[in-house]
């Protein structure tokens, strides 16, 4: 009886040193049984600061003097610098943007730096396939910007470098990962130069997201 009475009393010490989370360890691994499989883990995901990849094409303002040329262009899109769980505030958060244009006319071509704002169209209807896009910021150019006189012939009057670039684009959702997507740009100085032809070109864009 004695002897019965210590073995209760040190499994009773023993059970009290155990951190709990080694008690569950035991308690689940008594309850699963040893044919059983533990349970299922995620793996853990790398971090990448790299959100999407984007590559298009454009016609260079069809109702200018740099009208019958065409652009390729390329953009990369960065993860959010801040991210909230609500869907709302979420989409006032833009994606940090750099991009570039080269026009194969040799008239003016671009680069770009800014932040690009996504948001889905009716996503509980259209099950998060339709996306709405808007860009602000600033480009860098090497066309025209001296005095309108002295503009080569085929090359928009631009006044200033650099210019602001504002864009938007309707987008749609092929799989998780591939988008497509028509795209308008507008670059200008607002007016804070003598000059302020600026440049607006239409066409569309293929995205791979990370």
């Amino acid at each position: 009886m004695h002897s019965l009475s210590s073995r209760l009393l040190a499994g009773t010490l023993a059970l009290a040193v155990l951190a709990p989370g080694q008690v569950a360890s035991v308690m689940a691994a008594d309850l699963r049984g040893p044919g059983l499989p533990a349970a299922y883990a995620a793996p853990a995901q790398p971090l990448s600061i790299v959100s999407e990849v984007r590559i298009g094409g454009a016609v260079q303002d069809p109702g200018s003097a740099e009208r019958d040329t065409n652009n390729i262009n390329g953009e990369i899109l960065f993860a959010k610098p801040l991210v909230s769980l609500d869907p709302f505030w979420q989409a006032f958060v833009p994606r940090p943007t750099v991009g570039g244009s080269y026009n194969f006319g040799g008239r003016t071509s671009y680069a770009y730096i800014g932040g690009t704002w996504s948001v889905d169209l009716f996503p509980k209807t259209l099950n998060n396939i339709v996306f709405l896009e808007g860009f602000f910021g600033a480009g860098f150019h090497d066309g025209h910007t001296g005095p309108k006189s002295t503009t080569p012939f085929g090359f928009n009057s631009l006044g200033c470098n650099p210019l602001f670039r504002e864009a938007a684009a309707l987008g749609f959702r092929i799989t998780e990962r591939w988008s497509i997507m028509a795209t308008v740009e507008h670059m200008s100085n607002a007016g804070l130069c003598v000059n302020n032809r600026g440049l607006t070109n239409f066409g569309g864009k293929i995205g791979y997201t990370f």
